[in-house]
């Protein structure tokens, strides 16, 4: 594919990230001649889109290259031909994150947006999207690689492999990025001084590090990290982990461990914020609309530092890199969610892992970790067997499963509970979720409804 120039599609382009992804391709241009890029969203998203458009002209325009950016509506007019396909898009916009969050804790339950119930009912909703999106991507640029950062993206990239059966997928994340360039200086050392190697599922990995001589400096990064946030996304609540617990596995968990190794005080954290403030995504909905404000501005030509707020640190040194070293066969060592292929032996080989691994033109090669401690390896089988549970019920509407996939996940209680949580999440998504129509239908003749007032105004 190198010396051919390209052309990049980004499915939710009206998205506040958008400004971050340009960046990234304008710093990684003479590694990635970009012809042209094209912003895909949906009529709900248009005013959105136009802002953020024409922003992302201004930063091509402000640069010494000459890109053409496309603003459309038509899905499959901006796919023909194209090279690469990112993926960053909300099924049902900020509300729906909200509705995920509030009615959870409504109920005294966690409620986020990738972990629990909310992580759930956003895979609902969003992986009968990418399925669609894959099928005209199979009509319409057959050859294209697609980059998913629309999270929940271990599980979205899961569907796209096992439901999909599209296997120029790779699934990407932040987190990881933001470990590798935040511990080095906490033990005074350089990114090239160290060694990484992660192991696990999106939001849910570990890694160890080790120095360029091959000794382990994991618990030395943890003896500093526990002194500060030690990178931390501003997405996540910071609670410090037990140094027990750590000291004993000898691995770094990722920022979204603290939902699971700490729950009690993420819970009773976001419980606050859910009667006083508001939730994670209300927060969100301001920083946003304070961004677009932003963008509107016809001299602003480069990312605003506000950005950072919104938590997706680094995306573009994620996406931006991957799509250059395959593009170019670089075969950079990046996490990236992808096929196990036997990189971590405590899981099938065909399911979706996050991994480091060597991106180049073939796409994704997993470097091995190995098996795994009792407890982490019990942790990662619970959350991978239930993160199936949930892709299959989103594929089939299969309410059972559901309620399975439900009374598996470690931030919900089984119960009545959880069920009454899962039958409003429902009603509440239902416009999202025809694969659900029929139990939908039955719950509102049934009389169930939502009770939180805010998310019945939304």
């Amino acid at each position: 594919m190198e010396n051919k120039k390209v052309k990049i599609v980004t499915i939710g382009g009206g998205s506040s990230y958008t400004p971050e992804l340009m960046e990234g391709f304008i710093k990684r241009y003479e590694q990635l001649p970009i012809k042209e890029i094209w912003l895909v969203d949906i009529e709900e998203g248009k005013e959105k889109l136009e802002i953020v458009g024409k922003m992302a002209q201004r930063m091509w325009d402000a640069s010494p290259y000459d890109v053409k950016v496309y603003l459309t509506l038509d899905r499959k007019e901006a796919l023909r031909d194209a090279d690469f396909v990112t993926t960053q898009f909300r099924v049902g916009l900020l509300d729906a994150r909200i509705k995920d969050e509030r009615i959870p804790f409504s109920y005294g339950l966690l409620g986020q947006e990738t972990n629990g119930a909310g992580g759930i009912f956003k895979a609902f909703r969003t992986i009968p999207v990418i399925l669609d999106i894959v099928e005209d991507m199979k009509k319409l640029c057959p050859n294209a690689w697609l980059i998913n950062f629309t999270n929940p993206s271990g599980m979205v990239t899961e569907a796209i492999h096992r439901y999909g059966k599209w296997e120029k997928a790779i699934g990407l994340c932040n987190v990881p990025i933001m470990s590798i360039m935040t511990e080095p200086k906490l033990i005074n050392s350089e990114l090239d001084d160290l060694i990484y190697k992660f192991a696990g599922l999106n939001h849910f990995h570990w890694h160890k590090v080790m120095d360029k001589n091959g000794n382990d400096v994991t618990l030395e990064i943890i003896e500093k990290m526990l002194q500060g946030d030690g990178g931390m996304p501003a997405n996540v609540h910071k609670v410090p982990f037990f140094k027990e617990q750590l000291d004993k596995m000898n691995l770094i968990p990722c920022a979204y461990h603290s939902y699971y190794y700490r729950q009690e005080e993420m819970l009773k954290h976001g419980l606050e914020e859910y009667n006083t403030i508001g939730t994670r995504g209300q927060q969100v909905k301001q920083t946003e609309a304070e961004l677009f404000e932003l963008y509107k501005d016809i001299n602003l030509d480069h990312k605003p530092e506000q950005l950072s707020k919104r938590g997706g640190a680094h995306y573009s040194d994620a996406a931006c890199e991957t799509i250059a070293s395959i593009y170019g066969n670089k075969n950079t060592k990046i996490v990236v969610s992808t096929k196990n292929n036997g990189a971590i032996p405590d899981l099938p080989e065909d399911c979706v892992v996050e991994v480091s691994s060597l991106i180049g033109a073939a796409g994704a090669l997993p470097i091995a970790f190995g098996s795994l401690h009792p407890a982490e390896k019990g942790w990662l089988q619970l959350m991978k067997n239930m993160e199936l549970c949930v892709c299959e019920a989103a594929v089939t509407g299969d309410y059972g499963l559901a309620l399975q996939a439900f009374a598996m996940n470690p931030l919900i209680p089984a119960g009545e509970t959880a069920k009454k949580v899962l039958d409003e999440l429902l009603i509440a998504h239902k416009k999202y979720l025809p694969q659900f129509a029929d139990k939908i239908a039955a719950l509102e003749a049934a009389g169930i409804t939502i009770k939180d007032e805010i998310v019945k105004n939304l």
